[in-house]
């Protein structure tokens, strides 16, 4: 028998239609022995997400405003679910250690967490698995760092005493303490993933309220391709810019391990969904996997003669951006050029004049232009390495759509391309570069090459 690690998110735990579709799923395949749940999400539009509604609750705590009313709402949600799939489990004691915890003023870390530890207690009854906090388990330092070998020695001990269980996902306990600790939100991701490491598992399959990856975003383009199938290296530069339904922490656990991770969709479970893999063929006929981008960067562009000759100078501008806790995003170079690109979240009011100011007089620059109204869009795939042809392609593409490149960076491994373009072009600019790729013309050259063969 294998082993398979399942992740449902809040969509797949909204309410008890949804988790009737989780318990068809697990059962379906007696390999899906370990599952981790997310709080429920919401049930349908204005609707509210439980962990929402328990940051809320904090926030009425610390305005000392009665915040009875909302956890009740919380407490009817699950009392629900269980009631109308006759779950026989007791909630009760749950909801009043939850209370004791809040009137002794517990952290904002630990109410949170209870979406998911009230998630688990049911689904676990609901599945007829064991229940297996990760408090205990998921171990995070002081600093509320993830503490990556701590943590899969303790669940791997743990989970060797349970043939099936059901996790509480997006949080753990620092490290030889009691104290709650949550990952980011969406974190739930990460649990399944490391959860997944311990068992050693065939793979994680990723269930969500999508069926996978989709090569462009649907808001821009018309019914884009599914990905059948992606490498954890093309996934980290699609997420990079925005373009996963996947936390980008939940890779690395299993990209060590080589344990693939499945995306797939509760709603449709037939769908085969994404396969994340660690590699696939070179030669395979799908020269762009995705394309995918976000607006509103700034780029400083500094010139100076003779920068090439200066032993020291990137280092310098980089000195800088760290005095100042500005991260940046790329850095495209020349002769006697250097850009620095960053996204204009890290350049509050008054922040960016401050980064000139230093840059004026820490590298004494011949000249600095900036441009603030760019966006960047990376398209992303192996089959782009060493295939000819494939630049002119995309820059074609572009200038027929009457988009202009400003920027043009490309990454070592020759598996993506990144362009800045205005704001007011980013749009036209993915559809372009998506139907370059995606054309009928492709398709008949596809045919024609399989007959050949």
């Amino acid at each position: 028998m294998g082993v398979k690690v399942l992740k449902f998110g809040g969509s797949s735990v909204a309410d008890g239609i949804q988790l009737k579709k989780l318990k068809e799923i697990v059962e379906a395949d007696p390999d899906r022995r370990y599952v981790v749940v997310s709080a429920p999400g919401k049930r349908f539009s204005g609707d509210n997400k439980v962990t929402d509604l328990l940051y809320l609750c904090k926030t009425e705590i610390d305005n000392h405003i009665p915040y009875d009313q909302v956890f009740q709402v919380i407490i009817d949600r699950y009392s629900a679910v269980k009631l109308n799939l006759g779950i026989d489990v007791d909630l009760k004691s749950r909801y009043e250690e939850i209370r004791r915890n809040i009137e002794a003023g517990c952290s904002v870390d630990y109410l949170a967490s209870r979406g998911e530890f009230l998630s688990a207690v049911l689904v676990a009854a609901y599945l007829g698995y064991d229940f297996v906090d990760t408090a205990g388990l998921i171990q995070f330092d002081s600093r509320g760092r993830l503490l990556p070998e701590e943590t899969n020695e303790a669940l791997k001990a743990e989970l060797a005493k349970h043939e099936r269980a059901v996790l509480p996902g997006f949080y753990g306990t620092q490290k030889d303490t009691d104290k709650v600790r949550v990952f980011s939100r969406g974190g739930s991701d990460v649990t399944g993933s490391l959860v997944a490491r311990a068992v050693e598992a065939d793979v994680y399959e990723n269930w969500t309220d999508v069926s996978g990856l989709l090569m462009a975003d649907p808001r821009i383009v018309e019914n884009p391709k599914p990905i059948d199938q992606i490498t954890y290296v093309e996934l980290r530069e699609l997420s990079y810019m925005g373009a996963s339904v996947l936390h980008e922490d939940a890779v690395f656990p299993v990209r060590g391990a080589n344990i693939p991770i499945n995306i797939r969709n509760t709603n449709k479970p037939e769908d085969p969904g994404t396969m994340i893999t660690t590699s696939r063929p070179e030669n395979t006929e799908r020269i762009l996997s995705g394309v995918a981008g976000n607006k509103d960067f700034t780029v400083i562009a500094i010139y100076k003669n003779m920068l090439n000759k200066e032993v020291g100078f990137i280092r310098r501008i980089l000195t800088i951006l760290e005095d100042l806790d500005v991260s940046f995003e790329h850095i495209p170079t020349g002769i006697d050029t250097v850009s620095v690109v960053i996204s204009n979240d890290q350049l509050p009011e008054g922040k960016l004049d401050d980064v000139l100011d230093a840059l004026q007089h820490q590298i004494n620059p011949d000249s600095i232009t900036v441009h603030d109204d760019i966006a960047l869009i990376a398209a992303v795939g192996i089959g782009m390495s060493r295939r000819l042809g494939t630049s002119a392609r995309l820059f074609t593409a572009l200038a027929e759509a009457g988009v202009n490149v400003r920027m043009i960076d490309q990454g070592s491994s020759e598996i993506n391309i990144i362009i800045g373009v205005l704001n007011e072009d980013f749009e036209k600019a993915i559809r372009a570069i998506y139907n370059a790729f995606n054309s009928d013309r492709d398709d008949v050259l596809k045919d024609t090459m399989s007959k050949l063969h």
